[in-house]
């Protein structure tokens, strides 16, 4: 074909050349996530300088156990959550209900001053004999 039918020449200063909008021809065009080349010639700046363009990288499992929000409360801060959040119940023992306050688990750091029933889902074996020790309580539910 002459080279003066061409569509190339027809186009010449047409900013597009007859494909579209913004050039969506081999460009990013409208597309703005998506680089031309990059699996070809542009390898090197697409390993070294875009970093993970490429596929999927890792994997979060939303029903893991490692995902689920845990919240846990030192023995050291039983005084003070019992004057909030304690009761006394028919016996005269002093309750604190962890569970039910959205503490999944006690742990052993600190001193206990007072003696309480404490009822929680998980406990630690330090937090266990030092409740023990000074004459409390806790129940595993």
């Amino acid at each position: 074909m002459v080279t003066r039918l061409r569509k190339v020449r027809k186009q010449r200063g047409s900013r597009t050349h007859g494909w579209g909008q913004i050039g969506q021809h081999r460009d990013t065009g409208k597309k703005g996530y998506r680089r031309v080349g990059l699996h070809k010639h542009k390898w090197t700046q697409a390993v070294l300088i875009e970093g993970k363009y490429f596929g999927k990288h890792g994997f979060h499992n939303p029903t893991s156990s490692r995902s689920m929000v845990r919240r846990w409360i030192n023995i050291g801060m039983l005084d003070d959550l019992f004057l909030k959040h304690g009761r006394v119940d028919e016996n005269g023992r002093k309750v604190i209900d962890l569970d039910s306050l959205g503490y999944d688990k006690l742990l052993g750091s600190g001193k206990v001053k007072g003696v309480y029933h404490v009822v929680v889902k998980a406990c630690t074996e330090s937090a266990r004999s030092k409740v023990a020790g000074v004459g409390g309580e806790i129940i595993t539910c």
